[in-house]
């Protein structure tokens, strides 16, 4: 036995734990060769903000296109009229919960959302594996577009991909949890929580601007997703229990947008006939 901060830990426990500390990588997957998944999102998204520039005009460089460009392109938006017509989600646009995580408002939001991608979506695809890493982005950014709907302003869009950054977040958080008991992972648990809890604070201190509804639909799902990354149980049904549960994440989604379009129906009969 080896003398320990707390206790003693036997020669086999300290082997696996020098191991594990140094391939964490190995312990979950990895990525393969060649162009990341994470990268081709971030060109994804600037190509998609040169369209809105190209779109919008010159003027919209820095500062973002108007508000009914945004909704022509496809924004998060329950029901809004452009061009004299009703538009939105609630109309059965249903397509917007994904379009949206792909528009900006503005360079810098560009810029804030690309770098927090591009640093954590590169470690969380790296040790989760490119096919994890996917249905986990998607699942996150359409809860995250759906709470966005369900409990926003009816007529106020929402675009970003930040609800899927904030999922990849409570991933990262979920699944270095399930690992806490090693020093490396606890000690990244405890960096992602406080990066958190600071997004958090900004999220609701600045509710007029940041959607938090977006931002706490995709933390939400993330933390479930990511303490469903290694599944339960014998190993032979881990992948069933991911699934499920990525499943689970999207059910959730289109049951809000139900409720939510069925509740704006009713409100606006006019509108619906």
């Amino acid at each position: 036995m080896y003398p320990a901060p707390v206790g003693h830990q036997c020669p086999e426990c300290v082997k696996e734990q020098k191991q594990e500390f140094h391939r964490p990588a190995e312990r979950v997957g990895t990525t393969g060769r060649g162009l990341t998944l994470t990268n081709l999102i971030l060109l994804s998204l600037v190509g998609m903000y040169v369209v809105e520039v190209a779109v919008g005009g010159p003027g919209s460089l820095v500062g973002g296109p108007t508000t009914p460009v945004l909704v022509r392109l496809g924004a998060n938006v329950g029901l809004f009229q452009s061009r004299g017509e009703i538009v939105g989600v609630a109309t059965g646009e249903w397509w917007r919960l994904f379009s949206a995580m792909f528009l900006h408002a503005g360079l810098i939001h560009l810029a804030l959302n690309g770098y927090a991608l591009y640093i954590v979506g590169n470690v969380v695809e790296q040790e989760l594996g490119r096919a994890r890493y996917f249905f986990l982005y998607l699942a996150t950014g359409i809860l995250a577009s759906a709470g966005s709907y369900a409990f926003g302003a009816l007529s106020i869009p929402s675009v970003g991909a930040s609800g899927a950054i904030f999922g990849l977040f409570g991933v990262f958080f979920a699944y270095n949890y399930s690992r806490r008991h090693l020093a490396f992972y606890a000690a990244r648990m405890r960096t992602m929580g406080v990066l958190i809890l600071l997004n958090l604070v900004l999220s609701f201190g600045l509710r007029g601007i940041i959607d938090w509804r977006g931002h706490v639909g995709g933390l939400v799902a993330g933390l479930a997703g990511g303490f469903a990354v290694d599944g339960f149980g014998q190993r032979s049904a881990r992948k069933a229990i991911f699934a499920a549960a990525i499943g689970a994440i999207v059910i959730v989604a289109v049951g809000l947008t139900v409720w939510r379009t069925s509740v704006i129906r009713s409100q606006f009969p006019q509108v619906f006939g």
